[in-house]
């Protein structure tokens, strides 16, 4: 118990130095590479879900994520640029909206297809979906 009192002194600190006012400060005001890791994480849940998923459902909640990870991408890039002063730093968030378009549209038709597929096949599962075949 001795040995920790110093080492909580030591983190506990409170000068402009300290372990914790730095943390705070990056929580506060995050840099490009915190989103760039986030984006990347739900971009391999994503395409781990559409690889290893059998389900249809939730292949598109995996596609959902990979088109959230490409998002994220763009407004950090965006907020990158609008810091730093170069480029259009609204470019990102355009993108962002034509890909929220994109991914409502494809929820549409592809939960329409799913509806289709399950009144024809009684299931979502797609080992069982064989219309293609002859």
């Amino acid at each position: 118990m001795t040995q920790l009192s110093p080492l909580c002194l030591l983190l506990l600190q409170e000068t402009s130095g300290g372990r914790i006012a730095h943390a705070i400060e990056g929580v506060k005001h995050p840099d490009l590479s915190k989103f760039l890791v986030i984006a990347a994480i739900l971009f391999i849940i994503g395409v781990a879900g559409v690889l290893t998923r059998r389900n249809l459902l939730v292949i598109f909640m995996s596609i959902e994520l990979i088109l959230n990870a490409a998002n994220l991408n763009f407004i950090a890039f965006s907020r990158y640029l609008q810091d730093t002063g170069t480029g259009n730093p609204m470019a990102g968030q355009i993108f962002t909206v034509f890909i929220i378009v994109v991914a409502a549209a494809e929820a549409a038709v592809g939960l329409g297809i799913v509806i289709a597929l399950y009144r024809n096949r009684e299931t979502i599962w797609i080992d069982e979906i064989d219309l293609m075949k002859w």
